[in-house]
């Protein structure tokens, strides 16, 4: 974290901060072993389905393994180049189409894609906060106006954090996944503030840190893989843990 001294310096010349935006997988929980869970659950769903509905049919996994799965998103992702952010449809496509190459009727393919989703969306929901998360966002949401900005296809609604979130974007269902200005810009708006009164909370270098900043915003970047060591552009203030941003916040009061 950035010394006393350097946030004394900083807070004296920036206007109060009154809102707060906050990216949500892996700054307010771990989501990596979420989605392995997600990843291989939802799969393994729709091939057990699949073999229950027709014993005498090939399991899925032996013509589609689950990395040809993987493979398919990657190319329709860059066949669709304005849904690139929009996993939930990329997921839901290449489903689609990889069931109607296994023989079955394109209606019955678009069913048990939508059915694989579904389940995708259960497990994907299926996640734990980190310990701090629900009394600070309490504290904060006393104090500022709070946002959520995300790439990630988690519906907010669906968690129980999503009381202090009445402002959600999903920047892939806009169509202008970060580091897109426009969710942000959306979330200001939304939020009737400036960018000079409101700090971006994010793990991204790429995603959060730079359009924020871009955007004139502040940006407390939580570095959990101890990415950075040396000085950082002004604005910015180097978090190893969510845990550590009302300490942060309290200096630049």
């Amino acid at each position: 974290m950035p010394t006393t001294r350097h946030l004394d310096a900083m807070s004296s010349i920036l206007p109060t901060l009154t809102a707060l935006t906050f990216d949500l997988d892996d700054t307010l929980w771990d989501n990596h072993g979420v989605m392995i869970a997600t990843e291989n659950g939802h799969y393994a769903w729709l091939e057990d389905t699949l073999a229950q509905a027709d014993a005498t049919r090939q399991r899925l996994s032996e013509r589609f393994p689950l990395s040809t799965y993987q493979a398919r998103r990657q190319h329709i992702a860059q066949r669709e180049p304005l849904r690139r952010g929009d996993f939930t449809w990329i997921r839901q496509q290449s489903l689609f189409e990889m069931l109607k190459e296994f023989g079955l009727h394109p209606n019955d393919a678009e069913g048990y894609a939508a059915a694989a989703m579904e389940q995708f969306m259960t497990l994907r929901h299926q996640l734990t906060p980190y310990p701090e998360v629900e009394a600070l966002l309490d504290d904060l949401g006393q104090r500022y106006a709070l946002a959520a900005i995300t790439n990630g296809n988690v519906q907010v609604t669906r968690l129980p954090l999503a009381r202090h979130f009445p402002i959600a974007i999903a920047a892939g269902e806009l169509l202008a996944p970060k580091p897109d200005a426009r969710p942000f810009l959306a979330a200001l708006a939304r939020l009737a503030s400036t960018p000079s009164r409101t700090m971006h909370i994010g793990d991204s270098w790429a995603e959060d840190v730079l359009p924020a900043l871009r955007l004139g915003m502040r940006v407390a970047w939580i570095d959990k893989h101890d990415e950075h060591h040396g000085d950082l552009p002004a604005g910015v203030f180097r978090l190893t843990h969510i845990r550590e941003l009302s300490a942060l916040l309290e200096h630049l009061e």
